[in-house]
């Protein structure tokens, strides 16, 4: 026997596998009933990033270093070679075309020299998909800019080396790495998060798949860093693990706001963040009009000061929602193109002369906002982390969350006013704070997936947009959803 509960009252319902059971609250609306199976076959690996430093010697620096600068010669090579033969992506055949050239030139171990090519034909071949994305946009008339990422040939920058575990790379027992270089293997030892390195030295028998690595290099502080890639099995996922129902709502003012069918709201406000990510605008505005050279290097700078104070906000909101609801169904919006589906202040044109207006300031920070916050980095966190926590994340429609009224079903764009923070319903007048109305609305989408992972045993981790209809017949058991 199964105890599932309700998630909306106190009371909760006993079945036995087979049973046909309803859903008290929802059979009002559908009047449907739900044969449960408890068969489920979804299996979840969770893929982390390990950062090691390593605790090098000089002469163990100098051989690192030699190899790296060697390697990003050999991709360079490649990448001329690829460009100059009709732009190669396919990676066996650079790889036969180089591989004798890369030995005997840049005398790279036999590995070394496989994954160079290897690394060039994913690389033009990301390239060749951004340039048919590109011709399809332009035939849609998306845009007019044609893309020229294979004007010339990519240039390799960072040194960063890529490793094979037990081939290139493999550890040893008390915190020591064995590294290959030009001239042999170096034994480093290394430093990290306690819990990766007990992953890594524990390996198999904590669940967890050493897989490739890389070989980074901060130049700024003259350090080593290895990042090893970590695959951990997690338990397979079950509703009667997952019975408690999150919805998330991402946004500009509030970076967040999470909430569960027990009403526990948790706000995360974004004014400090924004008001700092307003400031290395303003600064690297004033830089990029300045235009000298330690205007560029002072540009690189703040660059990763604003790239790490996102993550570092991201990371805090999403492990402080994963604490905040244990053993939870998480939801969050899909967001994929979602700029395309927003209006956007941009120049306009009068249609009796050539006269442009400029967007406003005001208009421009909206923009600025609008497009520069790492909501899919946010979502990934929360991802990541559910799964480790042991609760779990998916992806449901985030059409009209902000305009639909979660008691009476109303959507209108007349709910928000002036599209400020108050939420107010035109037909039953429900006044609330618009975000906590689309975590709501959110919660309620996930409450039905999971609804129809019980009656089918397959959890979709993302809205089906395979069709029209498909879409369409979704939305209207959305629209019959409501919060009591």
């Amino acid at each position: 026997m199964t105890q599932i509960s309700t998630e909306w009252g106190q009371e909760s319902h006993t079945f036995r596998h087979g049973e046909e059971w309803q859903w008290p609250f929802l059979h009002r609306i559908y009047g449907f009933t739900v044969n449960v199976n408890l068969c489920y076959s979804v299996c979840l690996d969770v893929l982390l990033t390990a950062k090691l430093k390593l605790q090098t010697t000089p002469e163990q620096f100098r051989a690192l270093r030699a190899t790296q600068l060697v390697y990003r010669d050999a991709l360079n090579y490649v990448s001329r070679y690829a460009f100059a033969h009709g732009k190669m992506s396919n990676q066996i055949s650079l790889q036969d075309a180089t591989y004798v050239d890369i030995r005997a030139t840049f005398g790279l171990p036999a590995q070394m020299a496989c994954n160079a090519p290897r690394q060039v034909g994913a690389t033009y071949k990301t390239l060749w998909t951004k340039v048919q994305a590109n011709a399809t946009a332009r035939a849609a008339e998306y845009t007019k800019k044609r893309y020229r990422g294979l004007d010339a040939p990519p240039r390799y920058s960072s040194p960063t080396l890529t490793y094979n575990f037990q081939r290139d790379y493999s550890f040893n027992i008390d915190q020591r790495v064995s590294i290959l270089t030009l001239t042999g293997r170096v034994i480093v030892p290394y430093t990290g998060y306690a819990r990766h390195v007990a992953l890594i030295q524990q390996g198999l028998q904590h669940g967890a798949r050493i897989g490739a690595a890389k070989l980074w290099y901060d130049k700024s502080h003259k350090q080593f860093y290895l990042l090893v890639s970590l695959e951990v099995e997690v338990p397979d996922p079950s509703p009667e693990h997952h019975q408690r129902i999150v919805g998330v709502d991402v946004g500009q003012r509030y970076l967040a706001v999470a909430t569960d069918t027990y009403n526990k709201t948790t706000f995360f406000p974004g004014t400090e963040t924004r008001a700092k990510a307003d400031h290395y605008a303003r600064l690297r505005k004033r830089l990029q009009h300045k235009g000298t050279r330690s205007a560029t290097r002072r540009l690189i700078v703040v660059s990763g000061r604003e790239r790490r104070l996102k993550q570092q906000r991201n990371h805090r909101i999403s492990r402080q929602i994963v604490d905040a609801y244990p053993h939870a169904l998480i939801g969050l919006e899909a967001l994929t193109h979602i700029r395309e589906h927003t209006g956007r202040k941009r120049k306009r044109t009068r249609k009796q002369g050539k006269q442009r207006k400029n967007a406003t300031v005001k208009q421009r920070r909206a923009n600025r906002h609008a497009s520069q916050w790492a909501f899919a980095e946010l979502h990934g966190y929360v991802a990541y982390k559910a799964l480790l926590s042991g609760s779990m994340a998916v992806k449901v429609d985030a059409y009209k969350t902000s305009q639909a009224c979660p008691r009476c079903g109303y959507i209108s764009q007349g709910n928000r006013p002036d599209k400020r923070l108050l939420f107010c319903c035109q037909v039953c007048h429900l006044a609330l704070h618009a975000d906590l109305v689309g975590a709501r609305n959110v919660a309620l989408r996930t409450l039905l997936a999971r609804q129809d992972w019980v009656s089918t045993g397959v959890l979709s981790e993302r809205p089906d947009v395979s069709s029209v209809e498909a879409k369409a017949a979704q939305r209207q058991r959305y629209a019959e959803l409501r919060w009591s």
